[in-house]
């Protein structure tokens, strides 16, 4: 498959990063010959030391830099990658940013406790940073009069690191932000309609007078965001979490009534497990380390549902459950429509090809990689007390 990037470049566009660019990974291992998002622009920093957390590295002012080696006229695409609002964070961001932790909303999977609304605080703080570095690197684009002729895209790669959040099919995992601006040619507004990140290749190649990459499933959003009845997801390896870097395969389908999640491999943790020390070098490694995944045990409920192993089947009805919390896969009342939801998804599945619908696992055979220096296999040696723990840990584990 084509790349989007390398599409721009052999196009007469100039192409670079800042900051988080393609990664984990090894993209030479795949066969490219150039890096999938173009020239590095890391060197410069921001002049004074930034609060505990935040990236050292001043984006706005590498994109100035890239801006100023382009030749003016030429077009280009630049990958602004913030590390924020990644962990590990400040807890008392709350007090720098003048916020009141009672002023903090607490989503419904997570406990309403001062630990895990200082957390919540501490990863706001690092949006509103990700936000006042984005609107400088907008500034630099009206500086040069390039705004109004720029196509900016803004979204994220995962939801909340939080448990029950990132690395999940529930909507906290899902849902991603997306902002989209290109002055005179979008109209202002907000769409509730179902966009998928497979729809940006599209989208970006058609505003550069582009077709779209040979077997590209998504869809040019310029155009008006096509009326979607649903929309499909999938996850099989985030970390390095269980024995012989097994998976947790999942795939899901959302309709604007409905979360279908079917997952293929019930017996195994969701999140990694109790016993298995991972590439985060944590239990339950697919929770993002913290201070709330710490204090979770202490609230059974929010524990079981972040850890717990799962049905073969979950179903939510979003009307009544748009936390997604009640599993209603077995009630009668439900039955048609996860049927209907089951059909499409095994239907789309098998027309796209995936292995997994065929009872195939290409994923088990792939090596693991990722940038903090582990390999491809792990030490799975827990301390007594690291056992004592995860046996703490373990004790709301179904039947």
């Amino acid at each position: 498959m084509p790349i989007v990037t390398h599409a721009l470049e052999d196009n007469g566009y100039r192409t670079g990063f800042t900051g988080k660019g393609w990664a984990p990974g090894d993209w030479r291992a795949l066969g490219l010959r150039r890096h999938p998002n173009g020239q590095e622009f890391n060197a410069l920093k921001h002049p004074r030391a930034v609060a505990a957390g935040l990236d050292q590295r001043d984006y706005a002012a590498n994109f100035g830099q890239f801006l100023n080696q382009t030749d003016a006229g030429k077009p280009f695409f630049f990958w602004l990658g913030s590390t924020e609002p990644h962990r590990a964070y400040d807890q008392l961001a709350y007090q720098r940013m003048r916020r009141e932790l009672s002023q903090i909303q607490v989503p419904q999977f997570l406990p309403d406790s001062e630990v895990c609304r200082r957390d919540l605080a501490a990863y706001y703080s690092e949006i509103e940073w990700q936000d006042q570095q984005l609107g400088r690197a907008l500034g630099l684009l009206e500086e040069k009069q390039l705004l109004d002729n720029t196509l900016v895209i803004v979204t994220s790669d995962n939801g909340m690191p939080f448990p029950r959040a990132k690395v999940n099919l529930y909507d906290a995992g899902l849902h991603m932000p997306l902002a989209m601006a290109w002055p005179g040619r979008i109209q202002p507004g907000v769409t509730d309609a179902f966009v998928s990140h497979t729809d940006l290749p599209a989208t970006i190649l058609a505003a550069a007078g582009l077709p779209n990459l040979p077997g590209a499933v998504g869809h040019n959003v310029l155009r008006g965001a096509r009326l979607r009845s649903h929309v499909l997801a999938g996850m099989e390896r985030h970390t390095y979490c269980r024995p012989e870097g097994a998976t947790y395969p999942m795939r899901s389908i959302r309709t604007r009534d409905y979360l279908y999640i079917r997952n293929f491999a019930p017996e195994r943790w969701p999140t990694g497990g109790p016993d298995f020390v991972s590439s985060n070098k944590t239990y339950h490694g697919d929770i993002d380390g913290a201070p709330i995944k710490d204090e979770l045990p202490q609230h059974p409920r929010e524990w079981a549902l972040a850890a717990d192993k799962r049905p073969a089947e979950e179903l939510y009805a979003l009307a009544a459950d748009p936390g997604q919390l009640q599993n209603v896969a077995q009630e009668p009342a439900h039955q048609e429509a996860k049927q209907q939801l089951k059909a499409t998804l095994e239907r789309e599945l098998r027309e796209t090809a995936d292995p997994r619908i065929a009872g195939l696992d290409p994923w088990q055979a792939y090596p693991y990689r990722q940038t903090i220096g582990f390999g491809a296999s792990f030490n799975t040696a827990l301390s007594e007390a690291e056992r004592a723990k995860a046996r703490g840990l373990e004790q709301h584990k179904p039947e």
